[in-house]
């Protein structure tokens, strides 16, 4: 398909995935597909999939690659993404990734980079502040599960991606339209609704 640019946007809990993702598909048309958001909704709708994933995801472990597998693959034949996708909170494991690629061609895996201080620092004051943004999961000790899982499971992704040349590192310590500046840069995309 050409004309089509499909993206993975990676990085920890509170690297501003979604943010970023959003950014994206609201200047250029693309679809975003949150794995977040799909199993959100589904938990709101309290479906079959939701009584599945819901005890996992409140723990802060990952959800296994088969469930994972099915609800990706569903998302994607929907083929509601005339310019393109950006993929964020999937793949995150190795199993996850190669299902990915073996039935999609992506063009290019934004890895937004934090540490886990500024992490830890951004999901906790999020949670402080209550209101609309908190989670249920965003506990001390439930992040700090989150964290171990996506250093032993998903960051080994960044060889995986390396290897594929698809690697673009972003450097998400920044306010979010310095980071979104980047992402655009090592897309080498042109958005017009940014000067300089």
């Amino acid at each position: 398909m050409e004309g089509m640019d499909k993206y993975i946007i990676f990085g920890p809990q509170g690297s501003g995935k979604g943010t970023q993702g959003e950014l994206l598909c609201k200047n250029f048309g693309f679809v975003h597909i949150s794995l977040g958001d799909i199993f959100r909704w589904n938990t709101a709708n309290h479906t079959k999939l939701a009584a599945r994933v819901s005890r996992i995801m409140n723990q802060g472990l990952l959800v296994p690659d088969e469930i994972v597998h099915e609800v990706i693959r569903e998302r994607l034949e929907q083929h509601d993404w005339n310019f393109g996708f950006v993929l964020d909170g999937f793949p995150r494991t190795r199993p996850q990734a190669e299902f990915l690629f073996e039935n999609w061609n992506l063009d290019a895996v934004i890895y937004l980079d934090v540490p886990d201080e500024v992490v830890e620092q951004r999901v906790l004051s999020r949670a402080a502040q209550g209101g609309g943004a908190k989670r249920a999961d965003d506990t001390p000790e439930v992040l700090r599960v989150r964290l171990q899982e996506y250093h032993e499971k998903t960051r080994p992704l960044i060889d995986y991606y390396r290897e594929k040349r698809l690697l673009r590192r972003v450097d998400a310590t920044q306010p979010i339209q310095d980071v979104y500046r980047s992402v655009l840069e090592q897309l080498k995309l042109d958005d017009p609704s940014i000067s300089g």
